[in-house]
């Protein structure tokens, strides 16, 4: 291919959005919309599924160590329990320990129990963190068939709510990628309809010349790459805008959750933006141009 080529696929490409003027902005408009929407929600799914992986280390299984056991048995436990499979981390605690988070609780009654600290009725411990929460029963099973280990306590119902809010919102970010996907590939098509309508004529005597269909079709290409491009980048600039907002107006606000800050992920979002736009130019055009040209 000529740089002539390339000079007469880019100026009609570009030509034709000019030409299109107003269904060009449409497109372009609606594109970013769809883009803006899905990034926003995704990046919002991004930052709940960070939060869950936080509230999924804290949610601990507390392995009880046989009252038989000495304080040096109960801590040559460790080895073996870090050994069963799905646990990632295991953190001794001593009876005294229990002993003095329990009288913390009890806040201004505490000192009733102080009488109990000599003869102390609690057991020593271990906190033992899950590699996948999802394994929670399976892990509580092995553990509690370790020799030494005399009964476990863990909150199964927290762990269930947590794997099923991100099943959730891992649904809801898919069906709603693969909608607005749809909706913009379907907008791209007809902003290429349109402009393959106005020039079918020529179009017509292309081919009756020997023009062949990939030379007919790159100028259509280059349009919806554009275009696709082109509101990708207004799409970036409206997430930042927006999420912006969200974390400095609406979240800190309120401390309802911590959100990451934009500039950990933006490179990485336009990067994504830029190939969702091209892969949406591309589509929506590659699939309008098949049906005119009967390729």
């Amino acid at each position: 291919m000529g740089k002539y080529s390339i000079r007469y696929f880019l100026h009609e490409g570009l030509h034709s959005i000019v030409v299109h003027g107003f269904m060009s902005f449409a497109a372009v408009t609606v594109i970013a919309a769809c883009l803006l929407i899905t990034g926003t929600f995704s990046l919002v799914a991004y930052n709940i599924e960070i939060l869950i992986s936080g509230l999924e280390s804290q949610n601990e299984i507390a392995v009880y160590i046989d009252e038989t056991y000495t304080r040096e048995q109960a801590l040559a436990l460790k080895e073996q329990i870090l050994s069963v499979d799905n646990v990632k981390e295991v953190v001794f605690v001593s009876k005294e320990e229990l002993f003095d988070e329990y009288l913390e609780e009890l806040g201004d009654d505490a000192a009733v129990m102080e009488d109990l600290r000599e003869d102390n009725p609690l057991r020593d411990s271990y906190r033992v963190v899950m590699e996948d929460v999802s394994r929670h029963e399976e892990t509580v099973e092995a553990l509690e068939q370790t020799q030494g280990i005399a009964s476990t306590n863990s909150e199964k119902e927290i762990s269930d709510r947590l794997i099923q809010i991100r099943r959730v919102v891992n649904a809801v970010s898919y069906t709603l990628i693969a909608l607005l996907g749809a909706v913009s590939i379907f907008i791209i098509s007809n902003t290429v309809k349109l402009a393959m309508f106005a020039r079918r004529e020529e179009i017509a005597v292309m081919k009756m010349v020997g023009a062949t269909n990939g030379f007919i079709r790159t100028p259509f290409v280059i349009e919806g790459v554009a275009l696709g491009l082109m509101a990708a980048v207004v799409a970036f600039f409206a997430e930042w805008g927006v999420y912006t907002y969200i974390v400095t107006e609406l979240v800190q606000g309120t401390a309802i959750f911590g959100m990451v800050e934009f500039e950990t992920f933006g490179l990485r979002l336009l990067g994504i933006l830029i190939c969702a736009g091209l892969v949406l130019g591309v589509g929506g055009s590659v699939l309008t141009i098949r049906k005119f040209l009967k390729v």
